[in-house]
């Protein structure tokens, strides 16, 4: 068998193996593990093993993942999300559909200090949903806003799948934070937009709540000082040069420890709960970034990435055309994967192809920035879309008497607010490119 014989044959191994509800991890491992020893022989394939998991973990750049992880970890057990959803709440929550809003706000703040959706949508599920309720949302709109707002963990910087982008690519992880700030800012308008279209279609779903007077407002304001002042230190260090990404990841670590110190989340074994969660999502990572490496060498022993890149490209389709194929493939995946893995697994494979099209006449690093947004933007879809919106899951779990295909069905808006960000961006790359002449 050729090279792109086995490397098609294993590519099909692997899926298979995920439709088995293999881990994506091991699926990885194992098809390029195979793949290898049948191209190179078993020799060549333990010589390998033996650098690839400290050549892959020793990246220093790779630091920042567990930092991010642990930062947000803090934050949870800090009880930072219930002043961010009370600040949002006290300025709009008397708005017909303003608590849903409070709480689309609450997830973006909450994702400038967190990085990941699932930890957005778990933490902003257990502040807004009692409340929301409390005030007669239903509970099927109630867990879509969150599903959905919990998916600006990682639009909104620090992101730990852009950096792991950044890492696949080679690209400038300051840089890429910098070009997310505008398609999460988009994002969270758009949420918005759509809660005020339902609440004034179906006022029953979205009711006004209570209104505050000016000197509550700014007290719970006030009470937001810790996420704002760690946002600016982290991000505004970054972009500042006063800070590595490592570095400031390292000091919004230790900040955002100190403020869940002083409010007494890190009592009893809260503290441990902190490391805990974040060794579990950290290895769990890891593991998909070292069967990402294995598949991915196997892959170029087989040239595969490198031949389907050239028979896409000999094709004459459109740059448009091909760059709207993969976005197609990407939401197909979204239905059966996690984001970490979508972008772990296509990277290698859509980036050469990509990065090969004359697309708006871009740059190879606008270009390679642009289309990391856009992926960003696809994958955070797949966290809502049936049947494995994870966001979902995490939410419905928290309200067990909501059906599931009714938040699915409450999604549904929100999917076609993410699309039409996502068309707009593709046409108009100026939209996340411009801040980088700032």
């Amino acid at each position: 068998m050729t090279g792109i014989e086995w490397g098609s044959l294993m590519f099909g191994v692997l899926l298979l193996l995920l439709a088995l509800r293999v881990h994506i991890g091991i699926a990885m491992l194992l098809s390029g593990s195979v793949g290898y020893m049948f191209v190179a022989g078993i020799d060549p394939l333990m010589n390998y093993f033996k650098t690839v998991a400290y050549a892959r973990f020793s990246v220093y750049d790779l630091s920042v993942v567990p930092l991010f992880l642990l930062m947000g970890q803090f934050a949870t057990h800090g009880g930072l999300s219930k002043a961010l959803f009370q600040a949002g709440n006290a300025f709009i929550g008397h708005w017909r559909g303003g608590m849903a809003m409070a709480g689309v706000t609450a997830c973006a703040g909450f994702g400038a200090i967190c990085g990941s959706s699932l930890a957005t949508a778990a933490t902003m599920g257990q502040v807004a949903l009692p409340q929301m309720k409390a005030h007669g949302y239903s509970g099927r709109f109630a867990t879509a806003v969150i599903a959905a707002g919990g998916t600006l963990g990682i639009l909104i910087p620090p992101s730990v799948p852009l950096v792991i982008y950044a890492i696949l690519t080679e690209q400038n992880i300051a840089k890429l934070f910098l070009a997310a700030f505008v398609p999460g800012i988009i994002a969270a308008i758009g949420y918005m937009v759509v809660i005020a279209i339902v609440a004034r279609v179906s006022p029953t779903d979205a009711p006004a709540g209570d209104r505050y007077s000016w000197p509550q407002r700014l007290q719970a304001l006030l009470d937001t000082w810790p996420v704002l002042l760690i946002f600016l230190v982290v991000i505004g260090g970054i972009y500042g040069g006063f800070f590595t990404p490592t570095e400031a990841a390292s000091i919004g670590t230790v900040a955002t420890a100190f403020v869940a110190w002083r409010s007494g989340g890190l009592k009893g074994r809260g503290f441990l709960e902190c490391m805990y969660g974040t060794a579990a999502a950290t290895g769990m990572i890891f593991l998909i970034l070292l069967g990402a490496d294995v598949l991915n060498v196997f892959l170029a022993l087989t040239q595969m990435n490198v031949e389907l890149a050239k028979w896409v490209i000999g094709l004459n389709m459109s740059p448009i055309l091909v760059l709207f194929l993969i976005i197609f493939i990407y939401l197909v995946l979204g239905c059966i994967m996690d984001s970490l893995s979508m972008i772990l697994l296509t990277i290698p494979i859509f980036f050469p192809i990509i990065m090969g099209l004359d697309l708006w006449g871009l740059d190879p690093e606008s270009k390679a920035i642009w289309f990391g947004m856009i992926v960003l933007m696809v994958v955070e879809i797949g966290l809502i879309t049936p049947p494995v919106g994870m966001n979902v899951f995490i939410i419905n779990s928290m309200a067990k008497d909501v059906p599931m295909k009714e938040t699915f069905k409450y999604v549904m808006p929100f999917l076609a607010s993410d699309l039409l960000r996502i068309c707009a961006i593709v046409f108009f790359p100026s939209i996340v490119l411009f801040v980088l002449k700032i």
